[in-house]
């Protein structure tokens, strides 16, 4: 009989054993395991209101699960390198001014999207992967600036609609520009090598545009819209797809508008496709003093694909069929009865297409060439913006979009960003909104607290720390007894944590749309913000940002000359 001795690993195994077994180490607590303090939380579960104008236990603590959770580890962490800790670092700051700001502590929130900046503006040159610091600097920067834009807290200012110029009309599309004759050659190869569902082309025309394409003008505008092209390709790619159009059209989104959902042309085309009005009506796209659906760019990449479509169902050829997307099918049905050729390379050198028209289509194959072959234009270096993603809410009374941004603890330029086809501050109802992806459930729970002949004015709002009815109501221009009566729970005094209903009141006048010209391009005045960074006082336009970008840019100069002086 042979005897069976334990040796210290059998021992450490079965104590290790043991000791899985006492703490639960069950698939749950695994889970939990790999939650981090910057992934959003799980949507709380949908519940029915009681009584109308009671706070439903759904939302009693609808922000607190933003507090960062502990991570919980049996392992020593990863050891990070110097790039890895400061995006950490950045975004834990980030986070936490975040739930500040959801919370009413503003002044606390700024801090910390400061220090979130200053943490990367601190970052040595010498660092590895530096490239990446600064790409996170330039997202966090936007992320801090929709926050921003809204006077850090002030929700119910709004900017007013600000339309964007269209690309062509810059004369890009009247231009002459040399052929490099080194190209031809280069382009031949690179046609044969690409796969494409659009026929590709090379000649002079074409040669000509990726020829401007690599100057430093042309660059700069085909990179920025390859840039923004980030945020809608899957959306585009996929309904192209089901309406049976090729792929390369999304680059006729590109030449149109340069993915400015808000372009508009000198012509009164208008989205990310520049319908005219009344053909954007022709195909769906609705438009009212409350939306224009040509600014959608999901509807108008639909109405767009269908219209294409059916072109080239008229013509039975991609060239003539963007052609006539850019004069009308009547000036290239006129073009080829009158010449007897139905091929855009012929009617371009007969001269029987507008001059607009001729270049066009070579713009838009020069474009597509070039995206298929980034490494060989130094295309390859830069990272898209991060495709949008949303729900689609559909309301059941007018409801301002204020409201949506407290239920959904996004800030408003965010909601904005995602309904550009929205053009007041209150949605009519059965408009479908666009929610950020997750929000759409407990959004919607959170609309039924409140009666829906008041959605279009009163507020959600997350009490913080020290707050009282009396600093809430100012902060709202109510009273106190106004909102101890629909929150009823909250009559004495709010707790930290708690989230009130206000029956607030304000004025839609502000977000009136302006179409002011100046040099091409439709503006606003935009009302003036009562925080910004630093505590100086600003407008939120386009222009703070780019000044936000300038500061950033200017102190971390000024860093890296401390560092490097030492």
């Amino acid at each position: 009989m042979t005897q069976h001795h334990r040796t210290p690993a059998h021992v450490s195994l079965a104590l290790l054993v043991l000791f899985l077994l006492v703490a639960g180490c069950t698939p749950s607590s695994k889970s939990q395991l790999l939650r981090t303090s910057f992934l959003p939380p799980a949507p709380p579960p949908a519940a029915e209101p009681d009584i109308l104008l009671t706070t439903p236990p759904a939302m009693d603590k609808m922000y607190a699960n933003v507090q960062p959770n502990p991570v919980i580890s049996l392992a020593a962490p990863p050891r990070l390198n110097e790039t890895e800790r400061r995006i950490l670092q950045a975004q834990e700051h980030f986070d936490a001014g975040r739930v500040a700001y959801h919370e009413g502590r503003i002044e606390e929130a700024r801090r910390e999207f400061n220090r979130a900046v200053d943490i990367l503006l601190a970052t040595p040159d010498n660092t590895a992967d530096r490239a990446r610091v600064e790409r996170r600097l330039e997202q966090l920067i936007d992320d801090v600036y929709r926050y921003d834009v809204n006077g850090m807290g002030s929700g119910e200012d709004w900017d007013k609609v600000v339309y964007d110029k269209s690309p062509l009309d810059g004369g890009i599309l009247e231009m002459t520009f040399p052929v490099d004759p080194r190209l031809k050659s280069k382009v031949k190869e690179e046609i044969q090598a690409t796969v494409s569902q659009l026929p590709l082309e090379e000649n002079d025309s074409v040669l000509s545009y990726i020829h401007f394409f690599t100057s430093e003008k042309g660059r700069k505008v085909l990179t920025a819209g390859l840039r923004r092209a980030g945020r809608y390709k899957p959306l585009v790619q996929r309904i192209l797809t089901e309406e049976g159009v090729p792929q390369e059209l999304i680059f006729l989104a590109q030449a149109e508008s340069g993915f400015l959902p808000r372009a508009v042309s000198n012509k009164q085309a208008a989205g990310m496709w520049q319908f005219v009005s009344w053909r954007g009506k022709e195909y769906g796209l609705n438009q009212s003093s409350f939306h224009d659906e040509r600014l959608d760019p999901e509807k108008a990449t639909r109405a767009a694909a269908r219209h294409l479509r059916d072109l080239y169902t008229q013509f039975g050829d991609w060239y003539l069929a963007m052609a006539a997307y850019n004069c009308g099918p009547g000036c290239v049905d006129r073009a080829v009865q009158r010449t007897g050729y139905a091929d855009f390379w012929t009617l371009r050198d007969m001269g029987a297409l507008p001059r607009e028209t001729t270049n066009y289509v070579p713009l838009i194959l020069a474009m597509t060439i070039m995206a298929k072959n980034p490494k060989d234009y130094q295309l390859d270096d830069f990272d898209p913006e991060p495709a949008l993603e949303y729900e689609t809410l559909k309301l059941d009374a007018p409801t301002s979009l204020t409201l949506l941004a407290d239920a959904a603890e996004r800030p408003i330029s965010e909601l904005r960003e995602l309904n550009h086809a929205l053009l007041r501050a209150t949605a009519p109802a059965g408009y479908e909104v666009h929610m950020p992806k997750g929000k759409a459930a407990p959004v919607m729970t959170a609309l039924q607290s409140i009666p829906a002949n008041r959605r279009a004015t009163w507020r959600f709002h997350h009490v913080g720390a020290g707050e009282t009815l009396a600093t809430i109501a100012k902060r709202y221009r109510t009273t106190p007894s106004s909102i101890a009566d629909v929150n009823p729970s909250s009559a004495d005094s709010p707790t930290a944590g708690e989230f009130l209903i206000i029956p607030a009141s304000y004025s839609e006048d502000a977000t009136a749309v302006s179409k002011t010209h100046a040099k091409g391009r439709t503006v606003a005045s935009h009302r003036n913000s009562r925080i910004s960074r630093a505590g100086t006082s600003h407008a939120p336009t386009k222009s703070n940002k780019a000044a936000y970008h300038r500061n950033a840019t200017l102190k971390g100069a000024s860093l890296r000359r401390i560092a490097s002086s030492r």
